[in-house]
């Protein structure tokens, strides 16, 4: 007795699990590339003060570290007379831009008062000390 054989099923590619994978391998090189990425500031310890005021404009950032130096946006420079010259071209480019000054607190007063002076000597009346509201993580204005 001769049995019949069922007709044999065309084969066939299955495209939805080709397309989960594609995506899972998507998200993934994609967050390992955000999580390669440099993001990079100068590590100053800020102080903390209760009233503060989030300012977003474009602005010029002195920053004074903890071992002495002297950062214009960044760059470091020699000395206030340095931000003074900086400053006085920029104001002389732009209108009168305004001035943060992050200070470490570690840095003596007598550091900071230097570098607020020299930024008035060029003509720049908004000043800003950058602080941390207490019980706070993020940086704002004062």
């Amino acid at each position: 007795m001769k049995m019949a054989r069922k007709p044999m099923k065309k084969a066939r590619i299955e495209i939805i699990p080709m397309i989960d994978t594609m995506f899972f391998l998507l998200v993934f090189f994609m967050l390992a590339t955000l999580s390669m990425t440099n993001q990079s500031g100068l590590p100053v310890n800020l102080p903390h003060a209760a009233g503060v005021q989030d300012e977003s404009k474009q602005v010029v950032t002195l920053t004074l570290t903890q071992d002495g130096n002297i950062f214009y946006d960044k760059e470091q420079i020699n000395s206030p007379a340095d931000a003074v010259s900086r400053l006085t071209q920029q104001s002389k480019r732009d209108l009168l831009p305004s001035v943060i000054i992050n200070a470490d607190r570690g840095v003596e007063h007598g550091r900071v008062v230097e570098l607020l002076d020299a930024v008035r000597q060029s003509g720049i009346i908004k000043v800003a000390i950058a602080v941390k509201p207490s019980g706070d993580s993020t940086v704002t204005h004062m």
